[in-house]
């Protein structure tokens, strides 16, 4: 019975918190069941507003890695693993915690966490920017504004479909946090990898955002044969 309590309690959550976006990334299930299993844990001063800080504090910390990296040694580059999952923490928690708590305030949760996103992926690029050597910079500002574009194809998805989405598929930006930690990884035991790595990254995020860009435009043109 108390098993079965439990479930219900997690279904509840799960549908209050949830309820504003659609998921479809590979790690949806074990993520969601991570948030559940801490928001109750949250203490009560702690605010939606403040997570989205702590989350944007992560993305700093993520620059600050990069940073040190470039001038004192490379094994400073781990320190972003920790950034990222700072990040994950105030980005995934700070809405959730809102319709948890059932104090949503949607638009303004939704306009916060775009401007929240874009800050955070800036920093991150800026601080790859610093690292990269012998001309390979241009990585980072392609990285940025391919994410940049991805954010844009969300937001006109959300327009046409008036249903929100934050990923491109199977992969959402938590993938993304788990691929930029296994980067920095590779980069601290075989130094210059990391330019290779981040390019493939960003090619990659050129044909998704190509496809489903595509994809975005066929739906504006049956939407618009259906209003006709």
């Amino acid at each position: 019975m108390e098993k079965e309590t439990q479930v219900e309690d997690y279904t509840a959550i799960a549908e209050r918190t949830f309820s504003d976006r659609k998921r479809t990334n590979i790690l949806k299930k074990a993520e969601q069941l991570t948030i559940v299993f801490v928001l109750p844990k949250v203490p009560k001063f702690i605010s939606p507003n403040l997570l989205t800080l702590i989350g944007t504090l992560g993305s700093g910390f993520v620059f600050l890695a990069f940073v040190l990296g470039a001038y004192v040694a490379d094994w400073y580059l781990l320190l972003g693993i920790i950034g990222l999952a700072v990040n994950w923490l105030g980005d995934s928690l700070d809405g959730r915690l809102a319709y948890y708590r059932n104090i949503p305030r949607r638009w303004y949760g939704f306009a916060l966490d775009i401007i929240a996103d874009w800050i955070g992926i800036v920093l991150i690029g800026l601080g790859y920017y610093i690292y990269a050597a012998n001309g390979t910079e241009i990585v980072a500002f392609a990285f940025v504004a391919l994410y940049g574009w991805s954010i844009i194809i969300s937001q006109l998805r959300y327009k046409i479909t008036n249903e929100y989405s934050i990923d491109s598929g199977f992969v959402g930006p938590t993938e993304l946090r788990f691929i930029i930690a296994l980067i920095l990884i590779i980069e601290v035991l075989f130094h210059g990898s990391i330019a290779y790595l981040a390019g493939l990254i960003s090619f990659i995020l050129l044909i998704i955002n190509i496809i489903d860009s595509f994809y975005l435009l066929k739906l504006g043109d049956l939407k618009d044969k259906n209003q006709v």
